[in-house]
C-alpha cells in the first residue's frame, strides 16, 4: 500500500499555508501603515523639541497600537500563549528596535550635526522604521504570536532551534 501523500493533499496544504501567510502579511501591513502614520505624526510634531525624546514617545504610542492590532487582527488566528509571555516578548522586540533607531538618529543629530527637526532626521527615522518592520514581522511570527502547534506552557521548554527552523 502506497502511503505517500496524494498530490491534492500537498497542494491543499501549500495553498492553505499561502493564504494564511498572505493574510498575515496583508493585515500586518495594514496595522503597520497605521502604526507608521502614528509614529511619523508624533515624531514630526515633537522632533523640533528633541529627536530622541520624540522617537521614544512616538514609538511607545505606535507600539501599543501595533500590539493590539497585531494580536486581534494580524495574528488573531494564531494560538495564544500566556499574555505575560506574549507581551514581554512583543515589547522586548520593540525595545530592541527602539534602541537601534535611537542610536542611528543620535548619530545624525550629534556627530553629523543635523538639527532635531530637520528633514534628514525625519527620513532617517522613516528608514529605521522600515528596517525595524522586517525584523519585527519575523520576530512576531517566531517568538510572540506562535503557530498553534508551537505553543508551550513554560517558556523554558521552547526549543529555539525548532522555532527558527520553521
Amino acid at each position: 500500500m502506497d502511503e505517500t501523500i496524494p498530490p491534492t493533499s500537498l497542494w491543499h496544504r501549500l495553498s492553505s499555508s499561502g493564504r494564511i501567510l498572505w493574510k498575515e502579511v496583508g493585515a500586518f501591513g495594514l496595522i503597520g501603515v497605521l502604526g507608521l502614520a502614528i509614529d511619523l505624526g508624533i515624531f514630526g510634531w515633537l522632533a523640533p523639541h528633541g529627536a530622541l525624546k520624540a522617537k521614544c514617545i512616538s514609538t511607545l504610542v505606535a507600539m501599543v497600537f501595533s500590539y493590539l492590532g497585531n494580536r486581534y487582527f494580524s495574528f488573531s488566528h494564531r494560538a495564544r500563549s500566556s499574555i505575560a509571555r506574549e507581551t514581554s516578548f512583543f515589547f522586548l522586540i520593540n525595545l530592541i528596535v527602539l534602541v537601534v533607531s535611537e542610536l542611528i538618529i543620535a548619530l545624525f543629530v550629534y556627530p553629523l550635526h543635523y538639527s532635531h527637526g530637520s528633514g534628514v532626521v525625519f527620513w532617517v527615522n522613516f528608514l529605521t522604521i522600515g528596517l525595524g518592520t522586517i525584523f519585527r514581522f519575523w520576530s512576531y511570527k517566531r517568538f510572540v504570536f506562535l503557530h498553534p502547534d508551537k505553543v508551550h506552557d513554560p517558556v523554558e521548554s521552547i526549543d529555539l532551534d525548532a522555532e527558527l527552523s520553521e
